[in-house]
This record gives C-alpha cells, sequence and structure tokens, in this order.
C-alpha cells in the first residue's frame, strides 16, 4: 500500500520572493498539490497616478531590481505611445542593447547562482566554488560582462538613469561601446564552454512534458526582444494594444498575484516562449546551443527553460556585437529632441527575462498620469506552474519526499519567477 505523504516548502529558496509549495497525497492517491503566493501586494499603478510622464519610467523601473531596464523600456514605450513621440533609429538600436545587458545580468544569474545548484547536486552556488570552480568563474565573467554593458548603455547597472522618453539624456561614447564590444566577443567562447559544462549534467534535467500556449512577441525582421506583435504558438498575432484580450487577468483565491490565461487554462511567458516563437531569428552561436541539447520549437518541458536561457545568452553576446557595429557605422552621435505633451493613451511592451512584460497609460493634457496598469510576466506564469504541478503530481507519488520536493521546488525555479513584481491584488473583506 503506497504511504501517505505531506510535501510543505515555505518560502522556496533560490527565487525572487516569497512562494509556498503544497503536496499531499493519501495511499498513493493525491488529495492537494498548490503553488501559493503570499508575497504582500504591491501598488506601483496607484504610485504613478498624478505624475509626470517624465517621472513614469524611473519609477516603475523600482518594480525591480533585477528587470529595471525593462520596466523602464515597457514605461517609455507606452508614455510615447500615448503621447505621440517618435524615436531615431539610433534611439532604438541603443534600447535594444540595453535589454540585452539585462538579458545578460538575469540569465547569467538564473543559469549559474538558481538552477545550477540542482542540477550540480549542490545546495547553493557557494559550495560550487570548491566543487565546480571553472563553471562558476564562467557564470561571473558573463554577469560581470552584463553589468558592465548596462553601465555604458543606461548610465548604471540597474534602475537606469540615461533613458528617457524620445531618446536618451547621455548617448553611450563610441570608446565604451567598443570596449562592450570587446568583452562581449571574449565571452562567446566562456559561454560555449559552460553550455558543455551544463550539458555534461543534462540528465538531471526532469523529462516532464505538458502541452501548453506560449506567449511573446514576435517579429519577422529579428529576434522580438524590444518590438514586435503579440504572438501564441496556438497561432494568431495581436497588435500590443490589444494586450488585455491576450492576458485575461484573473483572480486566484491562493495568490496576491493575479493569474493570465488566453486559449488554454493558462499560458507560459518566458524565455522557452521566445524560444518557441523566435527560433530562426536566433543567431547562429545560439542555435548551436539549442542544438547541443536538443531543443527545438515547439518544446513543453519547462524544465528547459533554463536551457532557453542559455541560448538566449548566447544570442546577446553576438547580437550585441552586432548591434555595436550597426550604431557606430551609421555615426553615432548626441541627438536633439523634443517632446510635445498631449493626451493620450499607450500600451508599450517589451520582453524581459522572465517573459512578456506590459504597461499601459493615460496621460491627460498637462502630461499628468491619470491611469496605468502593468502586467508582469511572473503573474502571467503562476497559472501555468499550478497546472505543471496538478500535470506532474500523480507521478511523484512514488517517490520519496526529498525527492518530491526537490521536484517541485525545480519546476518553480525554471520559470526564474520574480514573484514580489507580480503581486498587485489584495483582498479586502468588509465586516
Amino acid at each position: 500500500m503506497a504511504s501517505d505523504l505531506n510535501v510543505t516548502v515555505k518560502h522556496l529558496t533560490r527565487v525572487e520572493g516569497h512562494g509556498n509549495i503544497y503536496f499531499n497525497a493519501k495511499a498513493g492517491k493525491v488529495e492537494k498539490v498548490l503553488w501559493e503566493v503570499d508575497e504582500a501586494p504591491r501598488f506601483f499603478e496607484a504610485m504613478v497616478r498624478g505624475k509626470s510622464y517624465s517621472y513614469l519610467s524611473h519609477i516603475t523601473s523600482r518594480i525591480c531590481g533585477i528587470c529595471s531596464i525593462g520596466h523602464s523600456l515597457a514605461s517609455l514605450k507606452a508614455t510615447e505611445a500615448a503621447m505621440g513621440v517618435r524615436i531615431s533609429e539610433q534611439t532604438e538600436l541603443l534600447r535594444r542593447l540595453a535589454l540585452h545587458g539585462e538579458n545578460l545580468q538575469s540569465h547569467s544569474l538564473h543559469v549559474g547562482y538558481l538552477a545550477a545548484p540542482d542540477l550540480f547536486g549542490a545546495p547553493s552556488v557557494v559550495p560550487m566554488v570548491k566543487t565546480h570552480l571553472d563553471a562558476v568563474g564562467k557564470i561571473v565573467a558573463v554577469h560581470r560582462l552584463a553589468n558592465r554593458l548596462s553601465d555604458v548603455t543606461c548610465g548604471r547597472t540597474t534602475h537606469p538613469i540615461t533613458l528617457t522618453v524620445g531618446g536618451f539624456t547621455k548617448v553611450p561614447s563610441e570608446e565604451d561601446l567598443l570596449s562592450a564590444k570587446k568583452e562581449c566577443e571574449k565571452n562567446i567562447e566562456v559561454t560555449r564552454s559552460l553550455a558543455k559544462d551544463i550539458l555534461s549534467v543534462k540528465d538531471k534535467i526532469p523529462d516532464f512534458w505538458r502541452e501548453t500556449e506560449f506567449i511573446a512577441l514576435v517579429n519577422d525582421k529579428h529576434y522580438a526582444f524590444y518590438d514586435g506583435k503579440i504572438g501564441s504558438t496556438d497561432g494568431g498575432t495581436y497588435p500590443v494594444s490589444d494586450y488585455l484580450k491576450v492576458t485575461n487577468e484573473y483572480f486566484a483565491p491562493q495568490s496576491t498575484a493575479k493569474y493570465a490565461k488566453h486559449k488554454r487554462a493558462s499560458y507560459m511567458a518566458s524565455a522557452l516562449s521566445r524560444l518557441n516563437l523566435n527560433y530562426e531569428q536566433l543567431t547562429d552561436g545560439a542555435k548551436e546551443v539549442a542544438e547541443m541539447f536538443g531543443l527545438k520549437p515547439v518544446c513543453h518541458n519547462p524544465y528547459m527553460n533554463t536551457i532557453a536561457q542559455l541560448v538566449e545568452i548566447m544570442h546577446s553576446l553576438e547580437d550585441s556585437i552586432d548591434l555595436v557595429d550597426k550604431v557606430i557605422g551609421m555615426g553615432l552621435e548626441e541627438e536633439e529632441f523634443e517632446v510635445e505633451v498631449r493626451p493620450g493613451r499607450g500600451v508599450g511592451a517589451v520582453e524581459v527575462p522572465r517573459g512578456i512584460l506590459f504597461h499601459d497609460y493615460t496621460i491627460d493634457e498637462v502630461g499628468n498620469c491619470v491611469k496605468a496598469n502593468c502586467i508582469i510576466p511572473t503573474n502571467q506564469n503562476h497559472g501555468n506552474i499550478q497546472q505543471d504541478m496538478e500535470a506532474m503530481a500523480p507521478k511523484l507519488v512514488n517517490m520519496p519526499e526529498k525527492d518530491i520536493e526537490l521536484r517541485l521546488e525545480m519546476l518553480v525555479r525554471a520559470y526564474d519567477p520574480c514573484i514580489s513584481c507580480s503581486t498587485h491584488y489584495l483582498k479586502v473583506n468588509f465586516i
């Protein structure tokens, strides 16, 4: 007779924010499996109401210390859409370069410090310094480059100060861009070697497959990080302005964050989503890394999101080199631009490390924000995490509790959740 099981993980480690896992089975039958978010709600949409358009990106960048560049750019795009502001080609190229800096920062953090310990059998990255020093050194090298690239494009490592409505308050120097390019070139071989290290423990990635919908930006011209339409692996594309028809947020009783769904009960927004929808736009080196792991679209194993992030590290390195060449080749210069205040509503979307991010602002005639809405990738993923757990649970009942705990923890970590950023809902019972 199967034994009773009771697995509880309070405040899951190696993720941002607070989340809990509950798994209960009796006589071999699953009674409960639950992904619970109990992080305190945050109210950034309320914080920006009444504030000038020029402050919005600086306020909303504080939603996240990991994705501050992405929040700044989504905010700027929403503001520019609301007021009809057009940006130059140089500004767009530099913004795309800034997103690569953030992508490299976050992916190296997750792949190396948060996910790798599970694959190498370590409780954290600290013991890996003794057992796998070479692999840790490669991660640190990529992370340092990422910080450097963010400094160059945004004025500092986090919470950008040079990004502004219409352009840049200070354009990066040619010398700094070429220096960052050189570091990218050095780290291509570092990343290729790191991929081989992770390939050596590929068998530690759980073989789990659940068909779901993947949502991400799509763009025929390039791998869609900065701009594009909303795409779905279930078919169809949608203008960014129709994001509410795609996200369909709703309340879940076990969560202080809203859930989202589109054509199915849930969907996934992630690096894996981007790869599944934009594989052909990856650089050659990125495709080589994907092929090492047999990662091809459409992959329905959420644990492979970590590998998709590794693929994107290579893509960001190679595309950053190309972007620097384009910017300098067209004649890098400080640009003058004027912003004319006018009322309107605008939606901005960019891909941040954890998936597609939306900002939606309504600006009044004096340039103040009167209404705002932000939909974060992680709150789009909470429902998919729950669905994955429910599908996986019956296959876990014959495993030891410690193995069940690890398998479920690895699942949540594979989504690389930014939990506190996703909490925007507070249920109040009036008595």
